[in-house]
């Protein structure tokens, strides 16, 4: 009788042991597989949270552009004008809205600078880039003593300035659109 009251208790304490070790190894398990899951969800909301940062970034780029290009054609409204005292007294405050449209622009290109891929970067700057001529035309036309030929010179820079500016934006939007369906 000792023995089988010995062969139990050896049979319960291996049967216990198992169960630790068999509880153990599946917590470990389980504890793994829940990091795990963590860290993939965590990964694909960063990855969301990046995708929909870029996204933002790129459709403030394309309506700053847009804003641009609307005030850019009244500029050349303007400038379609015979010269004299009251075109320039018109383009003077166009000239002052470039100059502060152009800031929300560079703002915009610095974001989608920051938000990246570095393809969409590049072409974003290439946009911002593009309007130099617009704001040289218009510098240009209400230089002193620019005069009748100097404000028809202003107005065909103007004018040759905008296939260059919808080219690039144009660029960035199928550079935009790639980098946003590549994630």
């Amino acid at each position: 009788m000792a023995e089988s009251t010995l062969w139990t208790l050896s049979i319960a304490a291996v049967t216990g042991g198992t169960a630790v070790l068999a509880s153990w190894v599946t917590s470990r398990g389980s504890t793994r597989a829940a990091r795990i899951q963590a860290e993939t969800a965590a990964d694909s909301q960063r990855r969301e949270r990046l995708r929909d940062s870029r996204r933002t970034a790129y459709l403030d780029l394309i309506e700053q552009t847009h804003k641009m290009g609307e005030l850019f054609w009244e500029v050349s409204d303007v400038l379609r004008q015979p010269y004299g005292d009251a075109s320039t007294a018109a383009l003077r405050p166009l000239g002052e809205r470039q100059t502060a449209e152009y800031g929300r622009l560079r703002r915009c290109v610095r974001v989608v600078e920051l938000e990246g891929p570095p393809p969409a970067a590049d072409v974003a700057l290439v946009v911002q880039k593009s309007t130099g001529e617009f704001h040289a035309a218009i510098r240009q036309a209400l230089r002193d003593g620019a005069g009748e030929e100097g404000w028809a010179a202003a107005g065909e820079r103007f004018d040759a300035a905008y296939s260059p500016f919808w080219r690039a934006l144009e660029t960035f939007v199928e550079t935009a659109r790639d980098a946003h369906q590549a994630r």
